[in-house]
């Protein structure tokens, strides 16, 4: 796409699933990105599938900021600059409240809210400095409805779409764009974080009947990068054609 070749694009969670795919497009298309992620083993064997350097892949948890600011100073380093940068790292541990999962409850705050956090915070000193960039956060259909079960998902989806929302209002000065992708069912790992008795089973059902691959993702991302400086597609919200929630 016009608009993508030559972006400097630093992803987390990166090494599978919705990450990996849109690195697999960004890459395609003349982008150059900078992939994070927790398993290194995954990292360098997409970095080797698409033919990047050792340089493109940093070994990165969201939970610890000074990792996600080590990942963004890569790609500065390596390239000199950001354009996009992609909080897509995730978990999705669904759970009545009543089972008192707590520190499945803990870890969904830190990597799904937390994570978004760092990664603005790494990313936004260097665009600022350039008054250009755009940084996507990654949501959920489970961002605007609530299913029983997913009440501490939602609710970080949900604290994701208004972080999203500030960085649009705040950050205009600095010509810096704010979108945020809300998938349903995609074909990735996020489901296998779901370990509650009998949610299991219910999730691994749901995304058998409806997800759609992640491909489907990399395109809606790769639309709003596309776009020229003086358009800022907020948000994209998409599900299955036959996905009813």
């Amino acid at each position: 796409m016009q608009g993508i070749e030559n972006k400097v694009v630093v992803i987390t969670g990166g090494s599978s699933g919705l990450g990996a795919e849109t690195a697999r497009h960004l890459v395609w298309a003349g982008a150059k990105v900078v992939l994070g992620a927790r398993r290194l083993d995954r990292l360098q064997a997409l970095a080797e599938e698409l033919g990047l350097g050792a340089e493109s892949i940093v070994q990165t948890d969201v939970v610890h900021l000074d990792q996600v600011q080590a990942l963004v100073a890569r790609a500065i380093g390596t390239h000199g600059r950001i354009d996009v940068m992609l909080n897509n790292a995730g978990v999705m541990p669904l759970s009545p409240l009543e089972m008192l999962r707590v520190d499945e409850w803990n870890q969904t705050i830190d990597v799904n809210i937390k994570g978004v956090f760092h990664g603005i915070a790494a990313a936004l000193p260097y665009m600022k400095a350039q008054k250009s960039g755009q940084i996507i956060n990654v949501s959920s259909v489970a961002g605007h409805l609530v299913s029983a079960g997913g009440a501490v998902y939602s609710a970080s989806k949900f604290a994701v779409r208004a972080i999203s929302e500030g960085v649009r209002k705040e950050l205009k000065p600095y010509n810096i764009r704010s979108t945020i992708l809300s998938p349903g069912a995609v074909d990735t790992d996020l489901p296998a974080s779901t370990k509650a008795e009998g949610m299991t089973q219910a999730m691994q059902a749901f995304y058998e009947r409806n997800a759609i691959p992640a491909s489907s993702f990399a395109r809606c991302a790769l639309f709003a990068i596309s776009q020229p400086e003086d358009v800022d597609i907020n948000e994209i919200l998409f599900r299955p054609t036959r996905q009813e929630f």
